[in-house]
């Protein structure tokens, strides 16, 4: 039975969860998720829990925050000028919010705080500082 390799392409089912139990994610009812293993595609602990299984295998994996989408980082917590902001927009924490960067890329934050002169956003990933747990089933290997 040939196994997974760097470099392989090939075809998982996954569901993410968080350590509590609780789903962010899953392939289930979808397309399988193709990527190359070891090319930087996928969180670093993923990659890492690919090589060496088999068509059909299934595994279970924890990935640390350093190995999946970093610690939370408070160069990622922006002060952002209300005057920037549509006067009819009502903001309030917890609410999502997509700003572009220098380059027009957009950029997924989340209100933290409405000061009466600032808002407070974090744009760290909504899973920075996350242990996370992915159930993996190998599908293919292309």
């Amino acid at each position: 039975m040939q196994k997974v390799q760097n470099g392989d392409v090939v075809r998982v089912h996954y569901t993410g969860k968080l350590v509590n139990g609780e789903q962010f994610d899953s392939s289930v009812g979808r397309e399988p998720l193709e990527f190359t293993v070891g090319a930087g595609q996928m969180i670093k602990g993923f990659d890492v829990a690919m090589p060496g299984m088999e068509v059909g295998e299934k595994k279970i994996v924890n990935i640390a925050a350093e190995d999946a989408y970093g610690e939370k980082s408070e160069d990622a917590i922006i002060e952002f000028p209300k005057e920037n902001v549509p006067a009819d927009m009502k903001l309030e924490a917890g609410m999502p919010l997509t700003l572009s960067n220098q380059q027009g890329q957009p950029v997924p934050v989340i209100v933290v705080e409405v000061k009466d002169d600032v808002i407070i956003l974090d744009a760290n990933h909504f899973l920075a500082g996350q242990e996370l747990v992915f159930d993996i089933e190998l599908v293919e290997i292309v």
